[in-house]
């Protein structure tokens, strides 16, 4: 059993990960339903919970059919991280999770996110200020180092787990890569085997496939899977991996009325929690990603992302499954 703290997560637990715009609670529902363990906020930017930023405190909201859940944060100074993991705790969170590994520029020059690992002392130090900050349980979210020349992730991880880190989970790429090439896992799987760390250690970058997951467990030995970009327009893709582990068994992909229904209700969810002008807007990039590979699409997606009523997306959405 993978427990951070007292939170049970199974035998190999499947995480969402923390994606800007992507994971909100209409999202983040569809991937419980079927069937993540452990999921997380949008990032948040400490700066924005205390100046009491709209959109920043929109995402603390969470609920409890997605229990249990983590609340990310990120942040390059220590007292505005320390009162934004406050803020988070009061929204009674299962978790805070410290994002060290976003590489996006706007945040990294910042020194928050990926930037800070050009500093670790203050990585260090600034982690050991929201663990004393709050009674929840911290993790922490990162990459394996700055660039190839400072690939410190098996140091590292021990250093925040001596400071009071719960579990870490860690992105099998440098800032400088940002997305481009292949995750190595190596150091991923040489942090988890590091005989001074006792704290889960789970693996992120690459996995987009039941027998991905599979073989990054028998091969790294991780605690368990986080799960990004594949999850996007593809929530099924965590219960294709539980079915997978459990006996080998391939579930079949989900038909294009499944993937049309489930388009609609996350449409109607997103209306629900922003707005309709909001929930119809920031809908337009998930449709691409549900219909991907659909052949004679292409003029149904572009009537589903510039139509801006309502009615007419549902009615667009239903009529999906006559396609073909």
């Amino acid at each position: 059993m993978v427990k951070i703290a007292n939170i049970e997560l199974g035998e190999f637990p499947l995480l969402l990960a923390p994606m800007e715009d992507v994971s909100d609670p209409p999202f983040r529902a569809l991937c419980k339903r079927e069937g993540a363990d452990l999921m997380f906020t949008e990032f948040i930017s400490s700066e924005g919970l205390i100046r009491d930023a709209v959109k920043s405190r929109q995402k603390l909201d969470i609920f409890e059919y997605e229990r249990p859940i983590g609340i990310q944060i990120f942040g390059g100074e220590l007292e505005p991280m320390m009162e934004a993991a406050r803020i988070c705790e009061s929204a009674n969170p299962d978790l805070i999770d410290i994002n060290f590994g976003c590489p996006v520029k706007k945040v990294v020059c910042k020194e928050a996110g990926a930037g800070i690992l050009r500093n670790i002392p203050k990585m260090v130090k600034l982690t050991e200020a929201v663990v004393k900050a709050v009674n929840k349980p911290v993790t922490v979210k990162t990459r394996l180092g700055w660039d190839d020349s400072s690939k410190h992730i098996v140091e590292v991880a021990e250093r925040l787990q001596d400071v009071g880190i719960q579990a870490i989970s860690i992105h099998g790429r440098t800032r400088v890569q940002m997305y481009k090439g292949e995750a190595d896992w190596s150091l991923i799987a040489e942090t988890k085997n590091n005989p001074r760390l006792r704290i889960p250690v789970f693996g992120n970058g690459d996995v987009n496939s039941p027998a991905k997951a599979l073989h990054m467990k028998n091969t790294y030995g991780v605690d368990g899977v986080m799960i990004g970009r594949a999850s996007i327009g593809n929530p099924w893709i965590f219960r294709e991996i539980k079915a997978y582990l459990k006996d080998r068994t391939i579930l079949d992909p989900p038909s294009l009325e499944e993937k049309a229904l489930a388009a609609l209700w996350h449409l109607e969810q997103s209306i629900a929690w922003k707005g309709p002008k909001l929930g119809v807007l920031e809908m337009r990039m998930h449709y691409s990603n549900y219909f991907k590979g659909i052949p004679n699409f292409k003029d149904r997606r572009m009537q589903l992302v510039t139509s801006e009523e309502p009615e007419e997306l549902r009615a667009l959405l239903r009529s999906v499954p006559e396609l073909v």
